[in-house]
């Protein structure tokens, strides 16, 4: 079987990658810039291209066909319109990247399925999401494109921490607050829930729904089985640092209100996904991929996050300003409380 991945360097795309070659035997070709040939196993085959050089990578592709064709890096309408160009009639199955937040927020029911209606007035990202998932529908329904669709949630891997709120910076400035015995701020009450999976579980069930005939022109969100709340989630990284954890809750609207003076797009990403409690009912994916599981439990996966980041300083992006603005928010906060004594 033969892929060819738009992309293939990232967090949830890597482990998609190794398995294939490692594990399956797939013929796998990738097409970047080549930026990241250190996170490209040996045997893969890389097409060095600009994709939104439409006109160069179709010369490129050129008498080539592909078993599956995914693309990780098309977030809005103008790019799978692309693709759809250039793999119409050259790949039996095109899998698009979509995303979990495009489900309703908040929906009818926390508990999320594949039927959940798409709407998210909080986050471009998310909408924009939904437009591509309508227009490859709509070419699966009057030409036959042979689209799947997958809805990731959050997913990780050794070089990234899931969090809820953090800075532009990425994570590693909240990592270090907990290190330096700082609060660190957890939007709303930290009770609600959510779901985190690492990457090479996520591999296993997007492995199984390449090349099945059952996944043509159906949508599939793919996610661990293991819920926590949001204060389980941050005690578990406490805990694999060995540290107290100092918890701070400040309600997502505040956040996204005061945040946006500060370039920070809390309304989205709290909003329009994190601050809503899901819960997501995997079995339509499992009736494709009955292997699917979580193999690695967050308590297990958020450490060997951690020794990877601890052990590999290029990955400890500080970021003063979020710091700033953490300490800020918490002192006016407390001076708010104050006022009433």
């Amino acid at each position: 079987m033969k892929a060819l991945f738009i992309g293939g360097t990232g967090t949830i795309s890597t482990a998609i990658v190794r398995r294939l070659v490692e594990e399956l035997s797939w013929e796998v070709w990738l097409i970047n810039r080549g930026n990241r040939k250190d996170a490209v196993p040996a045997g893969v085959h890389q097409i060095t291209a600009d994709i939104y050089d439409e006109q160069d990578v179709a010369k490129k592709l050129e008498g080539m066909h592909f078993d599956v064709v995914s693309d990780f890096i098309a977030f809005d309408v103008s790019a799978v319109e692309r693709d759809y160009r250039l793999f119409k009639g050259k790949t039996n199955q095109y899998m698009f990247i979509s995303s979990a937040s495009a489900y309703n927020k908040p929906a009818a029911s926390y508990v999320i399925t594949e039927g959940t209606t798409l709407a998210n007035p909080h986050w471009e990202y998310s909408r924009n999401k939904i437009a591509c998932e309508e227009f490859l529908m709509d070419k699966y329904r009057t030409e036959g494109f042979p689209v799947t669709i997958v809805r990731p949630s959050h997913t990780y891997d050794e070089r990234n921490i899931p969090l809820g709120v953090h800075g532009n910076k990425g994570f590693y400035q909240v990592v270090k607050r907990m290190q330096e015995g700082k609060p660190v701020i957890i939007q709303g009450d930290g009770s609600s829930l959510w779901t985190v999976t690492f990457n090479k579980d996520f591999a296993i069930g997007y492995t199984g729904l390449m090349g099945n005939r059952h996944a043509i022109g159906e949508a599939f969100q793919i996610t661990g089985d293991e819920t926590l709340t949001w204060d389980q989630i941050y005690q578990t990284i406490a805990d694999a640092l060995g540290v107290e954890l100092h918890a701070y809750h400040v309600a997502s609207d505040y956040l996204a209100e005061v945040g946006s003076k500060y370039g920070y797009d809390f309304e989205g990403s709290l909003l329009g996904d994190k601050s809503v409690s899901v819960v997501f009912e995997n079995s339509k994916l499992k009736r494709l991929v009955p292997q699917m599981r979580t193999n690695i439990r967050f308590d297990q996966g958020v450490r060997i996050s951690l020794d990877y980041v601890l052990s590999h300083p290029e990955r400890q992006v500080e970021d003063p300003e979020f710091d700033e603005f953490c300490d800020k928010v918490i002192d006016a906060l407390e001076k708010s409380k104050a006022a009433f004594n």
